[in-house]
């Protein structure tokens, strides 16, 4: 798309109505009229040459061009209005944006209070969080498509970010396991009981898979997983066992009649961290969502 296909206005009209696959939501968020928003929509079509929306039953949905461009937009679109004096504030209460997130399931949780104080200020704006990339991508260009990403050092990102917060891995297992009878699990046990495994990918190796690695000590796997909020209620009434977080443990113990235990091997942290672009630290929405997440985690939202 060349400079004389488009213009700033258009490209606002672009970001509305792939965040809000609809004509008319997309028209009521810029204040603009349902046919100027359907004109702007077969202009854009044209310049792409692609459908970017396309009615499924009564609803749009996004073409995979369109959701390809998205993140793209989110990002250049504030750079662009900066660029040219046109940027507006960020206004919690009237904002309509969308957060990106790569995190884990397990971590998606931790935020959740954050979340929530994110909503009460800002009822207009949502948050996708996406899975983790299963195979090493370029971390800096996750970050430019996104806005956030959460996971621990270590994995090829040097930029801005903060801690949210400390865990540490334990045994899972159900409660009547006569393993962990005694509030502790042998390694001998450890390595002959069948294991579940969370398997994000060769992009995430967890801390205590990868002690294990170092260890020379391999558990006889017999079910994998890609989500540690599965491993409590896959293990609840089995004998399987598996490692995870040691808050994931505790939150879950009473629902699914798990217990935790410490590792039969050296203590193995979990730190988490937020990371972000350098791009965004002139953007006044993802200042205000940052000053958000330093707030609870000063707070104790996400206990340590």
């Amino acid at each position: 798309m060349t400079s004389g296909d488009t213009d700033l206005n258009l490209l606002v009209a672009l970001r509305a109505l792939l965040e809000e696959a609809n004509v008319t939501r997309a028209g009521e968020r810029i204040g603009s009229g349902q046919s100027t928003m359907s004109s702007a929509l077969a202009r854009l079509r044209t310049v792409f040459q692609d459908e970017l929306l396309v009615r499924v039953g009564r609803e749009y949905e996004l073409t995979p061009l369109a959701r390809q461009i998205l993140p793209q937009i989110q990002l250049t679109l504030p750079l662009v209005a900066q660029a040219l004096g046109q940027a507006e504030p960020f206004d919690p209460e009237t904002s309509r944006r969308i957060f990106r997130i790569q995190v884990s399931d397990f971590s998606a949780l931790e935020l959740g209070p954050v979340f929530d104080l994110a909503q009460a200020q800002a009822p207009g704006i949502r948050f996708d969080t996406l899975r983790l990339p299963a195979e090493p991508t370029d971390a800096m260009r996750d970050l430019l498509a996104n806005d956030f990403i959460v996971a621990p050092p270590g994995i090829g990102i040097e930029v801005d970010s903060m801690e949210l917060f400390r865990d540490e891995y334990v045994v899972i297992a159900d409660r009547g396991n006569p393993i962990v009878a005694d509030g502790t699990v042998s390694l001998d046990d450890f390595l002959a009981s069948p294991f579940i495994r969370c398997d994000f990918g060769r992009a995430h190796i967890t801390a205590a898979e990868r002690r294990m690695h170092e260890l020379d000590l391999h558990p006889r796997v017999r079910v994998t997983t890609s989500t540690l909020l599965s491993i409590p209620l896959t293990v609840s009434g089995t004998d399987l066992i598996g490692v995870v977080p040691g808050r994931l443990a505790a939150d879950s113990a009473a629902l699914t009649g798990t217990v935790a235990v410490p590792t039969p091997f050296p203590r193995v942290e979990l730190l988490q961290r937020m990371w972000w672009h350098p791009a965004h630290a002139h953007d006044d929405g993802h200042a205000w969502f940052r000053g958000l997440v330093a707030r609870g985690v000063a707070d104790g939202l996400l206990h340590s």
